[in-house]
């Protein structure tokens, strides 16, 4: 449903200054005004579903950048910090947590009258585990340590958070079996069973979420029926897990075809018959791959986008849908994936001068067919 609230009226300092941190709301660059098209979270909240992105709390974020800040405004209903609640952010001692950046955003959040997502409370790769936080876990015991650092985390931010991502990616996509990681070699399964459990605990009140990137591409097979075991065990075992995230980080290999949507819809209806909850939490699309010209790429990506929400949308067990970020200037993938062209990326709804992209429309028109369902919008 439409909120009714309006903000309030904002001084011509404040309009300058961007309001950083609080209400920008009447910040609304021209741009956004001349296409005339409905936020987002209007088209989404009609149909039960919560729109939103992921940000950040530096340089790029819209709380530095007004003209960014009014776009995720108008366009948000919920938020989820890029990095800023991760581990290597938070650091690894639970008594002395760096909570000054996520608080940032939850304080962008609230002044705007958003949601907020959590992400992430145990992110189980050993990519991202440091040596010296392997280090603090051994040393402390990784039991006591996992239940410390959720109670501090979970407790900090309180009911502020509706849904957290609680174990992140601990599947290997190459083997489908559980990542080895310092907390698996002293607890194995049990370690994310703990991490459930302790989120249940400190944050009764909200969603608790699996999240993982395995995808509807070719090469993801093993990763996709590594995700069902590690979900079918959950249930054997009684672990509290309300929902799958689906990071949704797309590319374009033909992977919106007829068999490979047949094989995602298995996928997604044996995960639904188990009772779970569905939630996009990553969306962007990787155009590594397609085309110099920049019509025909943003053309080909608003395709991908539409075919892919239209499946994923037509399933009433999913009511979020968040971008992995709104402006193609800070995308992460412009670092992770380059172009061989050395081309920017244009993996997100909003290009480099803050202007809405075919990409934008593929999403509204998706959010315009979809179903409705009883949701949490």
């Amino acid at each position: 449903m439409k909120p009714n609230w309006q903000g309030p009226m904002l001084t011509r300092r404040q309009q300058l200054a961007g309001v950083a941190g609080g209400l920008i709301m009447g910040a609304l660059p021209s741009t956004l005004h001349a296409a005339g098209d409905e936020p987002l979270k209007d088209l989404a909240a009609r149909k039960g579903i919560l729109f939103g992105t992921a940000i950040s709390a530096g340089q790029s974020s819209p709380m530095a950048d007004p003209g960014y800040g009014a776009i995720v405004a108008r366009e948000c209903a919920v938020l989820v910090p890029e990095n800023e609640m991760k581990v290597y952010v938070l650091g690894h001692d639970p008594q002395a947590l760096n909570f000054g950046p996520a608080d940032r955003i939850a304080a962008f959040a609230r002044d705007n009258r958003m949601k907020l997502r959590g992400h992430t409370l145990l992110w189980n790769y050993g990519k991202y585990i440091s040596p010296a936080l392997a280090e603090t876990v051994r040393a402390t015991g990784a039991e006591k340590w996992l239940r410390a650092y959720i109670a501090q985390v979970a407790g900090h931010f309180g009911d502020r958070i509706y849904s957290w991502d609680v174990v992140n990616e601990t599947i290997d996509p190459k083997t489908g079996e559980i990542r080895d990681t310092v907390f698996t070699q002293a607890l194995g399964f049990d370690a994310l069973k703990i991490a459930f459990e302790a989120a249940q605990e400190h944050a009764p009140h909200a969603q608790r979420v699996y999240n993982d990137y395995m995808s509807w591409e070719v090469g993801n097979e093993t990763h996709r029926a590594g995700v069902l075991r590690l979900l079918e065990r959950f249930r054997k075992e009684n672990v509290p897990v309300d929902a799958l995230g689906i990071q949704s980080h797309l590319g374009n290999d033909g992977s919106h075809s007829k068999l490979q949507r047949a094989e995602w819809k298995q996928f997604l209806d044996r995960v639904t018959a188990m009772g779970y909850r569905l939630l996009i939490t990553e969306f962007d699309i990787n155009d590594r791959e397609m085309p110099r010209d920049i019509a025909q790429r943003d053309a080909q990506t608003a395709a991908v986008a539409k075919s892919y929400l239209d499946q994923m949308l037509a399933y009433p067990q999913l009511d979020q849908l968040l971008c992995w970020g709104l402006w193609d200037k800070h995308s992460w993938l412009n670092g992770f994936a380059p172009r061989a062209d050395g081309l920017p990326q244009r993996p997100l709804p909003y290009d480099d001068a803050l202007k809405p992209k075919p990409l934008r429309a593929a999403i509204a028109d998706a959010l315009r067919a979809a179903p409705v369902r009883k949701g949490i919008a």
